[in-house]
Protein backbone atom coordinates (compact mmCIF):
# COMPACT_ATOMS: atom_id res chain seq x y z
CA UNK A 1 0.00 0.00 0.00
CA UNK A 2 2.82 2.57 0.73
CA UNK A 3 4.70 1.70 -2.25
CA UNK A 4 1.73 2.16 -4.21
CA UNK A 5 1.12 6.12 -2.49
CA UNK A 6 4.60 6.91 -2.82
CA UNK A 7 4.32 6.13 -6.72
CA UNK A 8 1.15 8.09 -7.08
CA UNK A 9 2.85 11.13 -4.76
CA UNK A 10 6.10 10.78 -6.82
CA UNK A 11 3.95 10.97 -10.22
CA UNK A 12 1.97 13.82 -9.07
CA UNK A 13 4.88 15.71 -7.91
CA UNK A 14 6.66 14.90 -11.42
CA UNK A 15 3.65 16.27 -13.53
CA UNK A 16 3.35 19.86 -11.51
CA UNK A 17 7.01 20.32 -11.56
CA UNK A 18 6.67 19.76 -15.27
CA UNK A 19 4.13 21.38 -15.90
CA UNK A 20 5.38 24.35 -14.40
CA UNK A 21 8.53 24.07 -16.68
CA UNK A 22 6.55 24.04 -19.38
CA UNK A 23 4.39 26.91 -18.52
CA UNK A 24 7.48 29.46 -17.66
CA UNK A 25 9.57 28.58 -20.89
CA UNK A 26 6.05 29.40 -22.78
CA UNK A 27 5.71 32.13 -21.15
CA UNK A 28 9.28 33.61 -22.41
CA UNK A 29 8.19 32.36 -26.10
CA UNK A 30 5.16 34.17 -25.91
CA UNK A 31 6.93 37.10 -24.57
CA UNK A 32 9.56 36.92 -27.38
CA UNK A 33 7.22 36.65 -30.12
CA UNK A 34 4.72 38.13 -29.16
CA UNK A 35 2.16 35.69 -28.96
CA UNK A 36 -1.83 35.91 -29.31
CA UNK A 37 -3.23 35.18 -26.12
CA UNK A 38 -5.96 33.12 -27.57
CA UNK A 39 -2.70 30.37 -27.95
CA UNK A 40 -2.51 30.45 -24.44
CA UNK A 41 -5.59 27.85 -23.42
CA UNK A 42 -5.24 25.05 -25.41
CA UNK A 43 -1.17 24.80 -25.05
CA UNK A 44 -1.79 24.69 -21.56
CA UNK A 45 -4.06 22.05 -21.74
CA UNK A 46 -1.75 20.14 -24.21
CA UNK A 47 0.87 20.93 -21.15
CA UNK A 48 -1.22 19.66 -18.70
CA UNK A 49 -1.70 16.09 -20.85
CA UNK A 50 1.58 15.37 -21.48
CA UNK A 51 3.13 16.32 -18.04
CA UNK A 52 0.36 14.04 -16.18
CA UNK A 53 1.59 11.76 -19.04
CA UNK A 54 5.02 11.92 -18.18
CA UNK A 55 4.92 11.98 -14.63
CA UNK A 56 2.97 8.20 -14.82
CA UNK A 57 5.30 6.83 -17.53
CA UNK A 58 8.32 8.01 -14.47
CA UNK A 59 6.96 6.66 -11.67
CA UNK A 60 3.96 4.48 -11.72
CA UNK A 61 5.05 0.68 -11.43
CA UNK A 62 3.85 -2.43 -10.50
CA UNK A 63 -0.21 -2.95 -10.74
CA UNK A 64 -3.53 -1.03 -10.37
CA UNK A 65 -2.40 1.32 -12.99
CA UNK A 66 -5.78 2.45 -13.84
CA UNK A 67 -6.89 3.03 -10.68
CA UNK A 68 -3.34 4.92 -9.85
CA UNK A 69 -3.08 6.80 -13.01
CA UNK A 70 -6.60 8.31 -12.46
CA UNK A 71 -6.02 9.30 -9.09
CA UNK A 72 -2.52 11.41 -9.18
CA UNK A 73 -4.18 12.57 -13.08
CA UNK A 74 -6.59 14.74 -11.08
CA UNK A 75 -4.46 15.44 -8.31
CA UNK A 76 -2.19 17.03 -10.73
CA UNK A 77 -5.03 18.78 -12.61
CA UNK A 78 -5.98 20.05 -8.94
CA UNK A 79 -2.51 20.99 -7.77
CA UNK A 80 -1.55 22.60 -11.05
CA UNK A 81 -5.02 24.43 -11.01
CA UNK A 82 -4.62 26.10 -7.85
CA UNK A 83 -0.54 26.62 -8.23
CA UNK A 84 -1.89 28.85 -11.56
CA UNK A 85 -4.43 30.44 -9.33
CA UNK A 86 -1.91 31.60 -7.00
CA UNK A 87 0.18 32.60 -9.40
CA UNK A 88 -2.33 34.74 -11.24
CA UNK A 89 -3.43 35.76 -8.17
CA UNK A 90 -7.54 34.84 -9.62
CA UNK A 91 -9.12 31.51 -9.21
CA UNK A 92 -12.16 30.62 -10.75
CA UNK A 93 -13.69 27.44 -10.95
CA UNK A 94 -16.27 26.75 -13.84
CA UNK A 95 -17.72 23.69 -15.70
CA UNK A 96 -14.60 23.84 -17.53
CA UNK A 97 -12.58 23.07 -14.93
CA UNK A 98 -14.40 19.67 -14.74
CA UNK A 99 -13.30 19.11 -17.92
CA UNK A 100 -10.00 19.44 -16.41
CA UNK A 101 -10.52 17.10 -14.28
CA UNK A 102 -11.85 14.98 -16.47
CA UNK A 103 -9.15 14.89 -19.04
CA UNK A 104 -6.54 15.02 -15.80
CA UNK A 105 -8.43 11.62 -14.79
CA UNK A 106 -8.19 10.19 -18.72
CA UNK A 107 -4.59 10.99 -19.35
CA UNK A 108 -3.08 10.10 -15.96
CA UNK A 109 -5.30 6.35 -16.86
CA UNK A 110 -3.72 6.13 -19.89
CA UNK A 111 -0.54 6.63 -19.17
CA UNK A 112 -1.07 4.46 -15.71
CA UNK A 113 -2.58 1.05 -18.18
CA UNK A 114 1.34 1.72 -20.12
CA UNK A 115 3.74 2.54 -17.72
CA UNK A 116 3.12 -0.72 -15.83
CA UNK A 117 2.67 -2.55 -18.77
CA UNK A 118 6.03 -1.10 -20.04
CA UNK A 119 7.82 -1.66 -16.46
CA UNK A 120 6.35 -5.50 -17.16
CA UNK A 121 7.50 -6.30 -19.95
CA UNK A 122 10.99 -4.61 -19.92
Amino acid sequence: MRTHVMQVLKAVLAAVLISLVFVLVFTVIIQLFCLPLTVVKPVNQVFKIVSVAAGGLIFIRGDKGLIKGIIYGIAAVLITYLLYGLISLSLSISWKFIFEILLGAVAGGISGIIAVNIKKNA
